[in-house]
């Protein structure tokens, strides 16, 4: 029962944090390391993996209409080589555009961040890297939200736009940063409304969770076919998975409600004060 808790509470907290800016990954790792949790299930790739296909999941299943016009928009450019002034067909190219960095970024960095944030090679210092990350970007957002215009809706997004929002979601390969807390600073930072930064942060960040879930399918499944991962094991990946996915479906729905009419101060202040809790526990711990 214990386990399945563990699984029911990183599944969760993985959705509630995927998708507002305070980094999620910052806190699936935080989370273990304060309570001690040592489960080798819950820190291997088939559960990790299992969380983010979970909030992939709520993601396609929200913008679910988006996609579709999206998708058909940018079959049609490439079978007629024409992009023109459709939205959804320049949308289709964003995020292409806008997915480039972060892929580079997940090729040549991936492993090594993986091995300094997790499992029992986190130090105090790595410790100290996401809380530096937390603050840092909590308050480039905080200086986003203050001195951008925010007066440009989504259709006013361009390559330029897509491209240099892209380069900010690859800096989320460190945990702290956060793919929702850098990309939405870089749109506010461009003179996009909240909601439009918001819903293209969410829109971006599907091609490159999707493109890692497929990456980790052999790996996952090796790992079924030799043992590592056991029948007992595989409950608790479903149970991320649907924790995740429920939570994340809820958190989409709320932040583009929340958004529309309040500033993003509150995750600001919720970064800061995580990051000041996180240099705490390494000191008096």
């Amino acid at each position: 029962m214990d386990l399945v808790f563990q699984a029911l509470a990183l599944g969760v907290l993985q959705g509630l944090t995927e998708f507002v800016p305070v980094s999620s990954s910052a806190h699936l790792v935080l989370l273990p390391w304060f309570f001690d949790w040592q489960t080798p299930i819950l820190e291997s790739l088939a559960f990790d993996m299992a969380l983010h296909l979970g909030t992939l999941a709520a993601l396609l299943f929200y913008f679910a209409k988006d996609w579709k016009r999206v998708a058909v928009a940018g079959f049609l450019s490439l079978r007629e080589r024409r992009i023109g002034d459709d939205p959804d067909r320049r949308m289709a190219w964003f995020l292409v555009v806008g997915s480039l960095p972060g892929g580079l970024a997940g090729m040549l960095l991936e492993k090594r961040i993986e091995g300094l944030f997790h499992g029992e090679s986190l130090t105090n210092a790595a410790v100290i890297a996401i809380a530096v990350g937390l603050a840092g970007m909590g308050t480039l957002l905080f200086l986003a939200e203050r001195f951008s215009s925010k007066t440009r809706p989504q259709a006013s997004l361009g390559f330029r736009d897509a491209l240099l929002i892209g380069l900010a979601q690859s800096l989320a390969i460190f945990p702290g940063v956060s793919r929702s807390g850098s990309t939405l600073t870089a749109g506010l930072a461009l003179g996009l409304t909240r909601e439009a930064a918001a819903r293209f942060s969410f829109l971006l960040s599907a091609p490159l969770i999707a493109g890692a879930g497929l990456m980790s399918v052999v790996k996952i499944g090796k790992s079924i076919q030799s043992g590592a991962v056991g029948r007992n094991d595989l409950v608790l990946v479903l149970v991320g998975f649907l924790a995740a996915a429920i939570s994340g479906f809820a958190c989409i729905h709320w932040l583009l409600r929340f958004i529309r009419n309040h500033p993003v101060n509150i995750f600001v202040y919720y970064r800061w004060a995580l990051a000041a809790v996180v240099v705490g526990f390494v000191v008096f711990r």
